[in-house]
């Protein structure tokens, strides 16, 4: 897909960064709320009131200090994952796979000392991957085995799962698999893959990596259509009651599907990006334009919301 002329952008229905920040994200996402998304020790809180699921938190590092109990905790958990609270686009996180004293494995098989585990933490504290700069507080929690259905697409990592939320209904998904230009990461700027995947049903449909289309993954070769995605309907689910944990109107909600856990919520972004357009080969403003339509009063439910995104975008060209 090639973004062109506004002309060519309103025929196929693309929503664009102008009006994306204009017309939704200023219009529909107070500022007060931002902080529930923007910092992942707070959205974790927040989601376990609304029994959403999330990876364990095993432990919350706020000071320099807070290091020396670190040891005694990784002493029940053999993999885990350390990231910033305020880290964005996936800066920041470490995924240890196993450890042996000193040694920490990462999932590319490259070793990290004690020293330069802790110097890592250091810099999340310090700000370097936080959103402003500003000191930050370092993450350990669960690493996620993730369900073996991506595991033919998948270079190491663990593919994510973005669903687009507006006013409560979800709106467009896209799976993110990693590859090993990412670095066994599912940030597509790294070089990931966007897969779209269907409202309806949870199917993987289109591919896309840089922007190109293509069918097979480039590292494994395995066909990137046809895959169907394991607990779509609570994942869905999962999307439309983050706008009621949140008060986002326009939302975007990363999940990954754990193979003992299910699907649990990974982040939200009040700020979610336009990609997922090109990795559906569908716009998001037609869409976004149906639920407006919608007459009022039908969507008082998660579940109301769902059923209706289910049929409309199966129903419609948008």
């Amino acid at each position: 897909m090639i973004l062109k002329t506004n002309s060519w952008l309103h025929q196929f229905g693309i929503l664009g960064m102008n009006r994306r920040n204009a017309e939704y994200i200023m219009r529909f996402n107070p500022r007060s709320s931002f902080p529930l998304v923007d910092d992942k020790l707070l959205t974790k809180r927040l989601a376990e009131g609304y029994q959403i699921p999330i990876p364990p938190l095993y432990h919350v590092i706020d000071y320099h200090g807070d290091i020396a109990g670190l040891e005694k905790v990784l002493r029940d958990h053999q993999d885990f994952v350390v990231k910033p609270t305020r880290g964005a686009g996936g800066s920041g996180i470490v995924l240890i796979t196993s450890h042996q004293e000193t040694r920490f494995i990462k999932p590319n098989s490259e070793v990290m000392s004690w020293t330069d585990l802790t110097y890592h933490i250091f810099d999340i504290l310090s700000g370097i991957y936080s959103l402003e700069g500003l000191e930050d507080r370092a993450l350990i929690e669960a690493f996620i085995h993730p369900d073996p259905v991506f595991a033919a697409v998948t270079y190491y990592g663990v593919p994510d799962i973005r669903v687009v939320v507006y006013r409560g209904v979800p709106v467009m998904g896209m799976v993110r698999l990693p590859t090993k230009e990412s670095d066994g990461k599912a940030n597509l700027h790294r070089g990931a893959i966007g897969v779209g995947v269907n409202i309806k049903d949870g199917a993987t449909t289109t591919a896309v990596h840089h922007s190109m289309v293509i069918t097979h993954h480039p590292d494994t070769g395995h066909p990137l259509s046809g895959i169907q995605v394991p607990y779509w309907k609570e994942m869905l689910d999962i999307a439309a009651r983050s706008f009621d944990m949140t008060g986002l109107g326009y939302l975007g909600v990363d999940m990954v599907i754990d193979q003992e856990r299910g699907p649990l919520l990974l982040e939200l972004n009040a700020r979610p990006g336009l990609q997922i357009q090109v990795a559906n080969q569908k716009g998001l403003w037609g869409r976004l334009e149906l639920i407006d339509q919608a007459p009022s009063g039908i969507f008082t439910s998660p579940e109301e919301r769902v059923e209706w995104a289910v049929k409309a975008f199966t129903e419609s060209n948008a």
